[in-house]
């Protein structure tokens, strides 16, 4: 995913190996970070315990603590006085509750953080962003965060200091308690309501001193402290008492969740759950959204300049949403995610309109990029980007993700509401217009538009999927012209798209390897058993790889309208591993598998790449793609083990 903005890139961009720091860096590794979640907010936490990422109220909101960004741009510490690196960092099972244990010279101290979630509250009035259906729980627009000392003696001190529009406009803090403990901090020199207003609540004393609202104390064995951040009508706790209450509270929400899933009896159930855990946190509730990360701009290559914005839902998602989703029992989550794109589909009076890549989480349409030239960037990557260009490119593959989305969503129930047919047509018509057009292909790419093999081999998806849905619903007319489309895309392909090795190639008439062509077996667009996908799968495993991790292209032979290298793409990396076990190659797909798993973040997340030779993460985090690619690559190697007691394989997307 990149953008469309026409600046020029350095020509100074470092390659990876070129800009290991020669001093120690002053921003923590992207895969250090905590992601918290109550599905309309997010936030970033590191290990020293700073909120160095967080955009209220919208996770496309401008942030409010961006540090990770530029160390000057707001952060909200909470931890033991002088020290920085905890004992120990967890999620509390089955939820996104952020658990910090410390250690210091004198004592232990454990923090815990959390986004709060509670009972549904919105009793008297409507929601008016919420679109879908509501459940039992919903969130409070509280950032919690508890403090309890285990042993000994510790001193501890909090310091909140946001910087409202990405840091653009400064804070004033006022006490708005009785006496020390509740201050408000107000965006100065705005319209009132441009931007949210910040109240802090704690047991602790607090004080403020500019930008800054700051608490110290002396915890013993036994004392507990909590402070609350929160942004909207909801009460705060205001006793440690009404904290904990709270955090409760949030914990048997996500658990509930997180029962619903059907998660298989094996040693990798626990990745399966956490990536199920960051997706959920990844929607945005009231649309059924799903954003692709919670971030924007930390950059693919260390130091450089391929720095977008993520904070947006991607067609392209679709269908590797509901794959994973309804893999694994999420049924709600991928209803909502489908009822969103549907939105997006049609205009305000319900006629289907032409699909684009990308919507705002709100269902907007308009993206406009821009740069914050005053923000450092992560570790001085930069320009930082906000707003994605992407959004108008021509990317001929979003019809046919749309297409199997609806396959797979109605598939189960055996017929296609007839709200769904109108806009399935009008999809439809748009391949049969485009197909034999060049676009941008599914990386977005900047440079000129190609006939990419991946963006014909979903234009099949759409004809094929599309007769599919025809025949479901009785018109058989367009069930087999459909059909035949479908047949005359897929001639086009195998007589263009295929090289003399009988390799599938990044696009017509170059030899270029593409790791979107690992979906062919996938998207059923060959049989795995067709020599032509064990080869393309084969080559791309042993000549597109970096020391075995799968690259998006070679950057040298692709067109792509950028400068510098990136790291490997670990969405593609995933693919492969599925790939592997569809040509029958089982062990070689479990190594790599295990492999990628053994890259997890130390809170099992996954920023968008990674560099092999050194393991860090790269891009933003953490990124939805490839968690869905790791649930699917997962439950592929674990039915093709079940299935030697068996003799069957089943597919992580197909039915159970």
């Amino acid at each position: 995913m990149t953008s469309e903005s026409e600046q020029s890139i350095a020509t100074s961009e470092r390659d990876s190996h070129a800009v290991a720091p020669k001093h120690r860096s002053a921003f923590p590794p992207i895969d250090d970070y905590a992601f918290l979640s109550d599905c309309e907010t997010n936030c970033l936490i590191a290990r020293n315990g700073a909120v160095e990422w967080m955009c209220i109220p919208r996770p496309d909101s401008p942030s409010v603590f961006g540090a990770m960004l530029d160390r000057s741009a707001g952060h909200f510490r909470i931890g033991p006085y002088g020290q920085n690196v905890p004992a120990s960092r967890r999620y509390l099972p089955g939820g996104l509750i952020l658990e910090t244990t410390w250690q210091t010279q004198t004592g232990w101290l454990i923090v815990r953080d959390a986004l709060v979630m509670g009972p549904w509250h919105a009793t008297e009035q409507r929601s008016p962003t919420r679109r879908r259906t509501p459940s039992d729980w919903d969130a409070e627009h509280i950032l919690l965060r508890t403090v309890k000392c285990v042993s000994g003696t510790v001193e501890v001190e909090m310091s909140c200091e946001p910087a409202f529009d990405y840091h653009r406009a400064l804070a004033h803090w006022e006490y708005t308690g009785k006496v020390y403990e509740e201050a408000t901090a107000t965006c100065r020199a705005t319209a009132p309501g441009e931007h949210p207003t910040l109240r802090l609540t704690s047991n602790l004393r607090l004080g403020l001193e500019g930008r800054e609202a700051r608490a110290r104390t002396r915890m013993v064995e036994g004392d507990n402290a909590f402070v609350a951040l929160s942004w909207a009508e909801v009460s705060a706790p205001q006793t440690f008492a009404e904290a904990a209450e709270k955090m409760w509270q949030t914990t048997e929400c996500w658990r509930q969740w997180v029962t619903i899933g059907h998660f298989p009896d094996h040693p990798w159930r626990g990745h399966l759950q956490r990536s199920a855990l960051t997706l959920k946190g990844l929607t945005y509730a009231p649309t059924g959204a799903l954003l692709a990360a919670a971030t924007t701009s930390l950059p693919e290559t260390p130091g450089g300049s391929r720095n977008w914005d993520y904070r947006y839902a991607w067609v392209r998602d679709s269908t590797f949403a509901l794959w994973g989703l309804y893999t694994l029992g999420l049924d709600r989550e991928a209803n909502d995610f489908f009822s969103f794109i549907f939105d997006a589909a049609q205009s305000d009076d319900g006629e289907p309109t032409p699909l684009q890549v990308m919507y705002g989480v709100g269902g907007e349409r308009t993206l406009v990029e821009e740069e914050l030239g005053h923000l450092k960037g992560y570790d001085g990557a930069r320009p930082v980007r906000i707003g994605n260009g992407a959004y108008h490119q021509n990317q001929h593959d979003i019809w046919g993700t749309l297409l199997d989305s609806v396959y797979v969503h109605v598939r189960s129930r055996d017929q296609v509401p007839e709200t769904l047919w109108p806009l399935l047509q009008r999809q439809i018509e748009e391949v049969v217009e485009h197909w034999h057009q060049p676009d941008r292909g599914i990386w977005e790419v900047r440079g000129e538009p190609q006939h990419f093999t991946s963006s014909k081999i979903m234009c099949w998806v759409a004809f094929d999927r599309g007769a599919k849905l025809a025949a479901m619903h009785g018109e058989n007319a367009y069930a087999a012209q459909w059909a035949e489309l479908a047949e005359e895309v897929r001639a086009d392909v195998l007589e263009h798209g295929v090289d003399e090795r009988g390799v599938f190639t990044q696009r017509y008439g170059h030899p270029s390897l593409d790791a979107s062509l690992l979906l062919a077996p996938l998207l059923r667009f060959l049989p795995a058993d067709d020599p032509r996908i064990r080869a393309t799968v084969l080559a791309i495993a042993d000549e597109l790889t970096e020391d075995g991790l799968v690259l998006r292209y070679k950057v040298e032979t692709t067109d792509d309208g950028l400068s510098g290298k990136e790291g490997t793409f670990t969405i593609c990396s995933f693919w492969l591993v599925s790939a592997l076990v569809e040509i029958g190659e089982f062990h070689r797909a479990k190594q790599l598998c295990e492999r990628l798993l053994g890259y997890a973040s130390p809170l099992k997340l996954y920023a968008e790449e990674i560099e092999p030779k050194t393991g860090r993460h790269l891009g933003n985090f953490p990124q939805a793609f490839t968690h869905l690619a790791l649930i699917n690559a997962v439950v592929h190697v674990i039915r093709a083990e079940e299935s030697g007691d068996t003799g069957t394989f089943q597919p992580a997307h197909g039915r159970a």
